[in-house]
């Protein structure tokens, strides 16, 4: 008789779960600089999903699956008049965040985007306050959502410090599916317990592949991956909510676990307790709509422009220097295809940057894609590593993005090395990088609002402590189509 029984014991909950869940059931936040950055995100981030509401592609995914359902209590979509069920809600929201590329990022061994977790913490916290109201309770303040954000930001940034799950092909949205569900449990009012099993959940669920970040198959579910993830999160949440179990060994059991069955069976690491130190850190996107291990090549491309504008004849090689995750992600030779594809490719943008002195989201579309003289640019272009860069880039205490551009032309000149190691969006260009965030979260404000209802947005989010004290429903309304 074979021995090959499998013991049927259910043991405690993996570790990473309990931690995830405990942080966001205990933890208190203390940090004022955080709170203080969580504000910026938010204004940047939901700048990002108006701004994204110009782009045809976009708005045609957005909205009820079926045209005139009635939802009572439903989530507001900001820049739009749809009134949705909390999930479509998420994903809504998640995508207009996502769309052009343009808000946080956190790079290490994993990257990613913390911001999008917005999607679901928004829409959780609308339909949450409205419920409330509707049964003589008071609705959520946007605190609430700061400290939802602060705690996805921490769960996702943590968990992608040391565990890259591009190199087994995930994408890095699984990290927006697992901090989401965390952070909208507690804001929908579920147990400690109820969050233990809607976390392991995320874990069970499935996880997205990378294809459509890469060539030859870059496309825009790149755009909306992260708002179908977060959606995920609240759909597991509300499964949860009605009774369902939860699956204590997600991670770790044998054969049919994440780490064995998706991770190859390495560890999930957790190598620092949970905090705001991700928020506090956190990179934004200010400058240009790149994809950041670009961000400052592009810097630099710029700086270059003045003096290379009236040469682009001459220019015979294109030197980008650059770290280890940017030729792995963004390197790309041969057609561009779509805006998702030229987007991800640190030649085109620079190349962009080169010819415009700018680099704006249009600039990714067919129209301008048709200049001959960006492929041009590109087939004179070497990438290489500098390890130092590499080094610096998981370095905790650097966590510098840099790139180095150098342009010979055929007379034998060259420019001068143009070397950016931080991103204006970097903490360490926080004192620049602000008043650049908000005129561009005002920017965006006007592309879909009047200039009265515009700078009312501003007045509010200018001022931390209205801001946090104000409730969600009264900001969503602010935020609905005129």
């Amino acid at each position: 008789m074979s021995s090959n029984v499998e013991t049927n014991v259910r043991q405690d909950f993996d570790e990473p779960i309990k931690k995830i869940v405990d942080f966001v059931y205990n933890k208190e936040i203390e940090s004022s600089e955080a709170y203080v950055t969580a504000r910026y995100c938010l204004m940047d981030t939901i700048g990002c999903g108006l701004l994204a509401l110009n782009f045809k592609d976009c708005v045609n995914l957005l909205g009820p699956h079926v045209e005139g359902t009635s939802v009572p209590n439903g989530v507001r979509v900001p820049g739009t008049n749809y009134v949705l069920d909390p999930v479509k809600g998420a994903w809504d929201i998640g995508a207009i965040i996502r769309w052009l590329d343009f808000n946080d990022t956190w790079l290490a061994a994993e990257w990613g985007h913390p911001s999008d977790n917005l999607g679901g913490i928004l829409s959780a916290a609308d339909y949450v306050s409205q419920k409330n109201i509707s049964q003589g309770k008071q609705p959520l303040k946007i605190k609430d959502v700061l400290t939802a954000m602060i705690k996805a930001h921490e769960i996702q940034g943590v968990l992608a410090l040391e565990n890259s799950f591009n190199r087994v092909g995930l994408d890095h949205v699984l990290l927006v599916k697992i901090a989401s569900t965390a952070v909208i449990s507690f804001l929908m009012e579920l147990s400690k317990d109820q969050a233990l099993n809607a976390v392991s959940q995320s874990f069970v669920d499935g996880q997205s592949l990378r294809t459509y970040r890469h060539a030859p198959n870059a496309g825009p579910r790149k755009s909306w991956a992260a708002g179908d993830a977060t959606s995920r999160a609240l759909n597991l949440v509300l499964i949860t909510q009605k009774g369902q179990i939860g699956y204590p060994s997600a991670i770790t059991a044998p054969t049919w676990g994440f780490q064995d069955v998706l991770f190859k069976g390495s560890s999930l690491s957790l190598p620092q307790e949970f905090n705001s130190y991700v928020m506090e850190n956190i990179l934004f996107k200010i400058s240009f709509p790149a994809e950041f291990h670009a961000q400052t090549a592009v810097e630099a491309a710029v700086k270059l422009h003045p003096e290379i504008i009236d040469r682009i004849e001459e220019i015979e090689k294109i030197n980008i220097i650059t770290h280890e995750s940017a030729i792995r992600i963004i390197s790309k030779e041969g057609e561009l295809n779509n805006p998702a594809d030229r987007d991800h490719c640190i030649q085109y943008m620079t190349a962009i940057g080169l010819l415009k002195g700018n680099l704006i989201a249009e600039d990714y579309e067919d129209e301008v894609a048709q200049d001959p003289r960006i492929d041009a640019l590109r087939n004179k272009m070497k990438v290489e590593e500098n390890t130092d860069y590499s080094k610096d880039y998981l370095n905790p205490e650097k966590r510098s993005i840099a790139n180095e551009l150098q342009i010979f032309f055929s007379d034998g000149s060259s420019t001068e090395k143009i070397e950016v190691e931080y991103p204006i969006g970097h903490r360490r260009r926080r004192e620049e990088g602000i008043p650049v965030l908000i005129n561009k979260f005002e920017e965006n404000l006007k592309t879909q609002f009047s200039s009265s209802r515009a700078n009312k947005i501003l007045d509010i989010c200018n001022d931390q402590l209205e801001l946090e004290n104000t409730s969600v429903t009264d900001f969503m309304e602010l935020l609905i189509k005129e």
